[in-house]
């Protein structure tokens, strides 16, 4: 990121800097996500592009522009574009549109009223399972047509080795055949195929209830509210009793178990020896999202049936690709279903995938290095006076649990969350770090997590409870940790005991 450690970021910049395809954004005051998350027009401005899946990039906005005049579409329709024709089709059969047009595009439209309450689901729907249109498509798409006047320069694998290289890092980390992997445009999207492919797989044997183990990332759980009718929540990932104890009543309707390893953000880790011995004894395929895990802290090939990993974060290392991948566990179940679980994913584009090949090449030692660092700024906060609490992977009501499936004992989870004993804002405004959504950076960035995750909840009293109810602290930075010299990132903190 910058040269100088650190340096302040003005707001509405990409993340990574002068990124077009940077998938984050600067926020770096707490008023600067309040006035975004209330949709204040100012701020609105300044941030034209983030992360993509919320934030619609402005590549896509110009194509829809485009598309609206090529195709001669009444101003009263809204053009979405989507990663697909076969997307086109999901989000048409869920929301019964039928405003198709016909196209010759190497992406997916469908045409939706403006105005309406539809669109707005629609748009929420697309940002769930994530089929939206890779930037890089879209940018290579408009500099064809003369709407644009150049390419961002930027180091590609060759096409003919990209896809290979990345397939087979994954296969090698995770230890399984290259005919158990599957690539997806995001994260979400490789979710969303598999929680597809369990429910046509096991609703055929009376399973009918998915558990999400733990509170887990916001979308997850909303892709499962679209697919499932029945679900169950454990918010409380450290009581497994719970979880045994319903699972003894409704053990054989159940479709699967979602956890994260640790969780987001609070890096909780769970008794994954006795949940394996539960999915055992009721035949329950476990997925796991091993996004904050990465297959080079954790080795949980003898645990899961279906790993996820967003290959946005760690592997990709410079928050400017989206991509995310299934990998099936050859030793359980269901590693020979591949086709039922990988059927759905959206297809990913090239640029992506060659931009990610060259970036993965150095996926283990930036873990490495990271993890290192993540130690030693840990170290360094439990002598800090204004941190109220740490959260991380060998926290002391952790440690026993995230043992069971080190690598090595240096194996920190990049991530740290914490409180402060003074007002965020006070805190969270001084510190010139990148600060933006999304994590697993080579560059240290912080996100007030609850204020961008869960705002709606933040300023209801209902919410607050709730909030309360699941432990999830209202003023929560997740700092995902850099690979900077350590001094350097913790002489940036050092700045707040003045």
């Amino acid at each position: 990121m910058n040269k100088n450690f650190f340096e302040a970021i003005e707001c509405g910049e990409t993340l990574p800097v002068d990124n077009v395809h940077a998938v984050s954004v600067s926020m770096p005051k707490i008023q600067d996500v309040i006035d975004y998350e209330e949709g204040k027009p100012e701020i609105l401005e300044k941030i034209k592009s983030g992360y993509p899946r919320f934030i619609l990039h402005p590549y896509l906005k110009k194509l829809a522009l485009f598309i609206q005049k090529k195709y001669k579409v009444s101003s009263d329709f809204e053009v979405v574009i989507l990663s697909s024709s076969k997307a086109v089709e999901l989000v048409s059969n869920k929301y019964f549109i039928s405003n198709k047009i016909e196209i010759n595009e190497p992406f997916g439209v469908i045409l939706v009223q403006k105005g309406t309450c539809q669109l707005k689901k629609v748009l929420m729907y697309i940002q769930h399972v994530g089929c939206n249109l890779s930037s890089r498509l879209a940018e290579e798409y408009l500099y064809k047509e003369g709407l644009i006047n150049s390419i961002h320069k930027e180091e590609l694998e060759n096409k003919e080795n990209a896809k290979d290289i990345i397939i087979n890092t994954l296969a090698n980390a995770y230890e399984q055949p290259i005919k158990n992997l599957c690539l997806a445009p995001s994260g979400m999207n490789a979710i969303y195929s598999v929680v597809r492919g369990l429910n046509s797989i096991q609703s055929r044997n009376g399973r009918n209830i998915l558990i999400q183990f733990g509170w887990l990332y916001l979308d997850t759980m909303n892709i499962v509210n679209h697919h499932y009718n029945r679900q169950k929540i454990f918010s409380d990932i450290t009581n497994i009793d719970l979880l045994e104890e319903y699972l003894e009543e409704y053990g054989f309707k159940i479709t699967a178990i979602i956890t994260e390893l640790p969780t987001n953000p609070l890096l909780t880790s769970l008794d994954i020896k006795r949940l394996r011995s539960l999915c055992d004894k009721y035949n329950i395929p476990l997925v796991i999202d091993t996004t904050f895990a990465t297959p080079f802290n954790l080795n949980l090939k003898n645990y899961a049936d279906i790993f996820v990993e967003s290959l946005t974060k760690f592997a990709c290392g410079n928050a400017d690709v989206l991509m995310g991948a299934i990998i099936l566990n050859k030793k359980h179940t269901l590693s020979h279903m591949t086709t039922e679980f990988f059927k759905h994913c959206e297809p990913v584009f090239i640029k992506d995938i060659q931009r990610l090949a060259f970036q993965i090449r150095d996926y283990k030692q930036r873990v490495k290095d990271i993890s290192k660092n993540t130690k030693d700024l840990v170290e360094y906060f439990k002598s800090c006076s204004y941190i109220d609490k740490i959260y991380y992977c060998l926290s002391e009501e952790n440690e026993k649990n995230y043992r069971q499936t080190m690598i090595d004992e240096n194996s920190y989870t990049g991530v740290v969350s914490v409180t402060f004993n003074e007002d965020i804002k006070d805190i969270y405004d001084k510190l010139n770090f990148a600060k933006g959504p999304s994590l697993g950076t080579e560059f240290t960035l912080l996100m007030p997590y609850t204020y961008l995750a869960h705002y709606d909840l933040i300023i209801s009293e209902e919410g607050n409870k709730f909030l309360e109810k699941i432990n999830l602290p209202i003023d929560l930075v997740r700092i995902s940790v850099g690979r900077e010299p350590i001094d350097k990132i913790i002489n940036e903190f050092k700045k707040l005991e003045t």
